[in-house]
């Protein structure tokens, strides 16, 4: 039997309507888009029809819209770009980020750091929401670059990123987020949100892998991480992923037109697991009541998440626990130790994260089973 798949935070599966866009893409899109003949115009025109299904996702203008290849690229091209732009003018650069940031903006900001920068990283409470009064402590006369995420990949809290925002346009400081959980499940705004650079990735949006998007407001100064033909206007030289940016503006497009229906299951979804994981002795739940629509982090005391998801798996379920990213590293996680729990509890969580092809029975069928695998491993 297929496994029940209930780790959409890792990744999404690629929905067929965006398969079928690429493959067209790919057979008729094949000429390179920097050539000026029919075909390479073709290409450019496929591309800008994807960069305007991009930007109405997010509330953006197309011409503010780079194409990367993940939301790692972007949060680096980011972050790495403008401390670069700061050194290339030799300013000081300080950055303000906080503890429980993926790692692509962590290892970044940690890059920065190993390069001359001042980096403060603010703590969270016990739900993982940044703390506003910390956060504005924090920022300073030198304080060129500010980057909270917008929803935690771990535990799917979500940040009061408007807020965080307003506090640096007041003292004329960029801020980023890395929206890579959020964009396509929750609707989006960049203009509300007041934020001056955004980050996702197409594959947590039912897109492929290996295309991302790096929103810039204009006026916001920074060295490009890639340098050659300036292709994306001189921010990400190198020749476009065509099929893919045709998926992703593919995805985009399926993401507006079916997001409120899904939250509302997915809400309902969330509703049901809290309820029923609530009925198994020694459970504890991570994160607060504000967080993404299917994404549920919990943990059974005295049950440690890697026999767990072992167990899981045999039986035909596959979920996770956190991120992805640090797979195979048995350690308790940062996020959740910054958010107060003991290195005991880290290790007995686990994320179950739900989206698009999730079914009711499904989740009906592995509540059984966990309840099952507790009452086991317990004796």
């Amino acid at each position: 039997m297929k496994p029940v798949y209930l780790d959409y935070a890792a990744t999404t599966p690629m929905d067929e309507r965006v398969q079928d866009a690429m493959q067209e893409a790919a057979r008729l899109f094949f000429g390179n888009p920097s050539s000026v003949h029919s075909l390479g115009q073709e290409a450019t025109a496929a591309i800008r029809k994807a960069r305007l299904e991009v930007a109405a996702l997010i509330d953006a203008e197309p011409e503010d819209i780079f194409f990367t290849s993940g939301g790692t690229e972007s949060d680096n091209a980011l972050i790495k770009g403008i401390f670069f732009d700061r050194k290339r003018r030799e300013l000081p650069c300080h950055i303000v980020t906080s503890v429980i940031e993926h790692s692509a903006v962590r290892e970044s900001c940690g890059f920065c750091k190993w390069m001359g920068a001042d980096v403060t990283a603010i703590p969270v409470d016990s739900d993982g929401v940044v703390e506003e009064l910390a956060f504005a402590a924090a920022l300073r006369a030198d304080t060129a670059l500010a980057t909270i995420m917008l929803a935690n990949n771990e535990v799917g809290t979500l940040e009061p990123i408007e807020e965080l925002a307003a506090l640096c346009r007041a003292r004329n400081i960029p801020f980023h987020t890395d929206a890579v959980q959020a964009v396509g499940h929750i609707p989006i705004s960049v203009k509300k949100l007041g934020v001056d650079a955004l980050s996702f990735s197409g594959h947590k949006l039912y897109g492929p892998k290996g295309i991302g998007v790096l929103y810039l407001r204009r006026g916001v100064s920074v060295y490009p991480l890639l340098e050659g033909g300036g292709q994306e206007r001189g921010m990400r030289s190198g020749t476009e992923n065509v099929p893919a940016i045709v998926g992703l503006g593919e995805a985009a497009r399926l993401a507006r037109e079916n997001m409120q229906q899904e939250m509302v299951q997915l809400e309902s979804f969330q509703k049901y697991l809290q309820s029923a994981i609530n009925e198994i002795e020694g459970t504890f739940q991570n994160g607060g009541a504000l967080k993404l629509p299917g994404n549920f982090n919990f943990g059974i005391h005295g049950i440690a998440s890697e026999d767990l998801l072992m167990r899981l798996d045999i039986e035909g379920f596959a979920v996770s626990a956190g991120s992805a990213c640090n797979a195979g590293a048995v350690e308790p996680s940062s996020v959740l130790l910054s958010m107060g729990r003991s290195p005991a509890e880290a290790l007995e969580s686990i994320r179950v994260s739900m989206g698009r092809f999730t079914r009711r029975k499904e989740l009906e069928d592995f509540v059984g089973t966990l309840q099952r695998l507790a009452r086991e491993m317990r004796q």
